[in-house]
């Protein structure tokens, strides 16, 4: 009887790392930006129904890159979170903060010690009443938690985007119709399908509710 081949664990977590990645990279790359409307959020899809933008609660939502029915699960499970928490105590502490490290946490014990690491990296975005105050957080597939300011790329080149991004939207939040149309350009989506959505920092606009998430009909703009 032969032993039982030996693996590192090192080269063991190297290579789960490197069929999560290889997975992400075959996604659409998704962006959060923040503007002086809100925080918006794009993505391509051709999709009518399989959404990759997300509302989770009042003023948070959510985007995804990888395998779907694997963001899905997380989505839902952070729609639990949210509504168990704002029932339990007050709806003013569900923060995008407590809900991202909900998601580094399960993605991380997934990545230690799950059957195969999920492929999947996770945007939480939380608009603030004015754009200082927006919070954006990265959860990679191994449980790693960035928060970022004013912009958020997930999967694809993802540095080579976010520099591109940095440089054409500069510094201060633009206006929405401007930074959707700089977005779309550096993604190569101008002419196809794209998920378009907003967290309004004006609530007022949804008729008075405290729900700041809307999709954007991008032929509308």
């Amino acid at each position: 009887m032969q032993p039982p081949l030996y693996v590192s664990p090192q080269q063991h977590m190297e290579d789960r790392a490197d069929f999560a990645r290889a997975g992400i990279r075959r996604g659409r790359p998704v962006v959060f930006a923040s503007t002086v409307e809100g925080i918006v959020s794009l993505t391509q899809n051709s999709s009518t129904s399989l959404f990759k933008l997300s509302e989770i609660y009042d003023r948070i939502s959510w985007g995804a890159v990888g395998r779907y029915n694997e963001f899905e699960a997380l989505r839902q499970a952070g729609i639990r979170y949210t509504d168990t928490r704002g029932y339990a105590y007050e709806r003013i502490d569900v923060t995008a903060r407590g809900l991202a490290n909900l998601y580094a946490r399960t993605l991380g014990e997934l990545f230690l010690t799950g059957a195969k690491p999920f492929e999947v990296e996770i945007g939480v975005a939380e608009v603030g009443h004015t754009p200082a105050t927006d919070r954006l957080y990265q959860i990679s597939f191994d449980g790693t938690l960035l928060e970022h300011d004013g912009l958020l790329v997930l999967g694809g080149n993802e540095q080579e985007l976010r520099d591109q991004l940095e440089v054409q939207l500069g510094n201060e939040p633009g206006e929405l119709t401007e930074t959707i149309g700089i977005i779309r350009d550096a993604l190569g989506a101008t002419d196809s399908p794209v998920e378009l959505a907003l967290l309004d920092r004006d609530p007022q606009t949804l008729r008075g509710t405290h729900r700041a998430f809307r999709r954007l009909d991008p032929q509308a703009l």
